[in-house]
């Protein structure tokens, strides 16, 4: 397929600032005019008497640019009424109707399969498009900043944001002739598809690299910088055999840890003097510090806990951080190094909120080379990786991008 977009050969104001020119034999119509709209009340219960239903619910749309039978959809019964004007139907269009962010409505979905007990659920709207509009184009168009935008400015409220009736009906979209909408929904699904191909390849040679990245650092702290060197078993599962003349120690014997100060989310802006570091790396910055010096810190909970990131000169050290003082005779960068091999976050707690007690962690063992060694190892390190990590850097870039 050509990918190469061509110009009109006449264009026409819109009508609306926001939107601009258009191509001159396209029409600006109102929703009201393109989709008939149905606002579903049926929501989770179960009422004797009803039909078996399942529900299409907030997160399904949300989450997901197709509604398809391959997904799991919540359970629920509706009246026979129910189930006839709420039932999903190819082509159809739902869009989130309210959530608690303001840019989370106005998302939408397009039904691209359905079954007899499908139904739209609560907290949406479904767009059924007559029959000179196509439910893909459609879909692709709510998606467009000039349209959504409109959903975003026709938000109301204060702690959930929500779009009534006529807020919806009265948003306008571009619509051209129905050969054009197909042509569209083609140019845009190769489009998509090469896109989702891409970023596939992208986050497989991310997960690639930080494989080769993990495998040097395991190396480098486990085995040191000699290969010739005589090994010992060390008597700690996860490490195996260690140089000969290497300790095998408790963390608590070459570190104190402490957990990070409290500190509001008012206080933290986008820039200032000291950065301030939570469990998963630089939040923003602040007025004051909590620690001066260089330091390894330790997520202490959520999903990621465990991370570990260096942190150097004057910082403030959140409640959702560990920070581990490194006796003086060791060296920071190969006890980080030496940190994330150790997979910290094995150890966390299961539990609504997975968290690290710095009681265990203190309780774990860690190989410990001579002082000099650490060195040599945190030098090499720092080469060995940092071309790695650029091409991590590179890599994310683009799929941002």
């Amino acid at each position: 397929m050509n990918c190469t977009l061509q110009l009109y050969p006449t264009y026409k104001p819109s009508g609306l600032p926001w939107l601009g020119d258009v191509p001159a034999h396209w029409e600006v119509r109102r929703l009201r005019t393109v989709a008939e709209m149905r606002v579903s009340n049926v929501d989770k219960h179960t009422r004797e008497g009803e039909l078996p239903v399942r529900l299409c619910n907030y997160v399904d749309v949300y989450k997901n640019d197709r509604i398809t039978q391959t997904m799991s959809f919540m359970n629920a019964t509706a009246s026979w009424d129910e189930v006839e004007r709420f039932r999903l139907e190819p082509g159809d269009v739902l869009i989130t109707k309210d959530s608690e962010a303001w840019d989370d409505i106005g998302v939408p979905s397009l039904v691209a399969e359905s079954a007899d007990d499908l139904l739209s659920g609560y907290h949406l709207a479904l767009l059924r498009p007559f029959k000179e509009v196509l439910g893909g184009y459609l879909a692709l168009a709510l998606q467009s900043r000039v349209v959504a935008y409109q959903f975003h400015v026709r938000a109301n409220g204060v702690t959930r944001f929500g779009l009534t009736h006529t807020g919806i009906r009265s948003v306008q979209v571009p619509l051209p002739p129905l050969a054009e909408q197909r042509a569209i929904v083609r140019y845009l699904d190769h489009a998509d598809r090469r896109i989702r191909r891409y970023v596939d390849a992208k986050r497989k040679l991310i997960d690639l690299l930080e494989e080769e990245k993990q495998a040097v650092i395991n190396r480098a702290v486990t085995r040191g910088l000699d290969p010739d060197v005589r090994l010992k078993p060390s008597g700690v599962e996860w490490l195996g055999d260690v140089p000969e003349h290497w300790q095998v120690r408790r963390l608590k014997t070459v570190c104190s840890m402490n957990s990070g100060d409290g500190i509001t989310a008012e206080r933290i802006e986008e820039s200032g003097e000291f950065p301030v570091y939570g469990g998963n790396g630089l939040r923003g910055y602040t007025s004051s510090y909590t620690h001066d010096g260089k330091f390894a810190l330790i997520g202490r909970q959520g999903a990621l806990c465990g991370n570990v990131h260096i942190a150097r000169g004057r910082f403030w050290a959140s409640e959702h951080a560990v920070v581990a003082a490194l006796d003086p005779e060791h060296v920071v960068d190969w006890f980080g190094a030496t940190l994330k091999a150790m997979n910290l976050n094995q150890y966390s707690i299961a539990a609504a909120q997975p968290g690290l007690a710095v009681e265990r962690v203190l309780n774990l063992h860690l190989p410990v080379p001579p002082g000099r060694e650490q060195s040599a190892i945190a030098e090499h390190l720092d080469k060995a990786i940092a071309d790695i990590d650029s091409a991590i850097a590179r890599a994310r870039r683009q799929l941002e991008l």
